[in-house]
């Protein structure tokens, strides 16, 4: 009798986001303090592909109702993706499941500067998984171009940096 063969591995984990990088989405809750020593609540939505924040939004109080929300505002039009990750919060309720297939905010500086980090974010961060480039592309600048500058962004908590001509 001949030995049964074993049948091949699935595809590891590794090798489905290799696989499926361009229609891969996550989202994730981070906090901030306040200076009135409340806690804000912001949720980022992360295309994988070139590593670009598509959605975020702040809440004082995450519900599963709102967070719904923020997916159907974040995917328009039947564009959402293929597969979405997210971690097992609680926030993520019952609601938020049916509503896979505004709200107004007094912290204004809060909104702005998460906009401002984005844009920071997307035109100058690098990433190692990008091979040292941003989101959104950057152009190599030749040394004839003049020295290197720096530019603060975000009001000093990140630096991007350039060629200028002296």
């Amino acid at each position: 009798m001949l030995p049964k063969r074993c049948p091949s591995p699935s595809q590891t984990w590794r090798t489905f986001l290799a696989n499926h990088v361009r229609d891969l989405v996550s989202l994730d809750f981070f906090t901030v303090p306040t200076a009135r020593l409340r806690v804000l609540f912001v949720l980022v939505v992360l295309a994988h592909h070139r590593r670009r924040v598509i959605h975020f939004n702040v809440t004082d109080h995450p519900t599963a109702h709102w967070t719904a929300q923020q997916i159907v505002d974040a995917f328009p039009d039947a564009s959402a993706p293929a597969y979405l990750l997210r971690d097992r919060d609680q926030v993520y309720g019952e609601q938020f499941r049916h509503r896979m297939k505004g709200m107004g905010i007094e912290e204004g500086h809060l909104r702005r500067t998460l906009t401002r980090y984005f844009a920071y974010y997307h035109e100058a961060r690098t990433h190692l998984s990008l091979d040292k480039d941003a989101p959104d592309g950057r152009s190599v600048e030749r040394p004839e171009r003049g020295r290197v500058i720096s530019i603060r962004e975000v009001g000093g908590l990140h630096h991007r940096y350039i060629r200028r001509a002296a």
